[in-house]
């Protein structure tokens, strides 16, 4: 039974080393995201062509609804043709539009990637060089509603920034 203790008491104290050696910091890396300059920047490109694609869509939804109230206001005497062309004429553009509000959420998601990945990259690379400069082997990631939950540890968000350049 001491031999047991023994080395239970052993193991232990290898592991408390152990843990000694890994040095944790943390960082809420979606905080340093949006306080990033870059990141605000790209946001509000994003934003202006987002606002421009609404405006483009404005004309068309207008054109639609006149098209609409047209067929809803189809007088009586209109004869069983000419009801089917309108309406097909209705889904021809309810298709356009669907196609085309498609394609511009596409080229948005698009110019976002072709955006945000080289400053998600740019803050990945300054927390690395920040974290082997003070000697971490882990960085956490505490954003909210991640699976981080940090009792002590180094915060290295204003290093980064600083290694960032803000």
């Amino acid at each position: 039974m001491k031999k047991i203790l023994v080395l239970f008491v052993f193991v232990a104290a290898s592991f408390g080393v152990q843990a000694q050696k890994t040095n944790i910091a943390h960082i809420n890396t979606q905080e340093l995201l949006s306080s990033m300059p870059a990141m605000i920047e790209a946001q509000k490109k994003l934003t202006q062509e987002e606002e421009s694609y609404k405006a483009q869509f404005a004309g068309v939804y207008k054109e639609y609804d006149n098209k609409v109230t047209e067929y809803k206001n189809l007088p009586a005497t209109t004869t069983k043709e000419e009801v089917v062309k309108k309406e097909q004429e209705l889904m021809a553009l309810q298709q356009n539009i669907r196609d085309a509000e498609k394609a511009a959420g596409q080229e948005l998601q698009k110019k976002q990637q072709e955006m945000l990945t080289p400053v998600m990259e740019s803050a990945r690379v300054a927390i690395q060089k920040v974290a082997r400069a003070q000697g971490y082997t882990f960085v956490m990631d505490t954003t909210p509603g991640g699976m981080v939950i940090v009792a002590n540890g180094k915060d290295l968000m204003e290093d980064v920034k600083k290694e960032l350049g803000f």
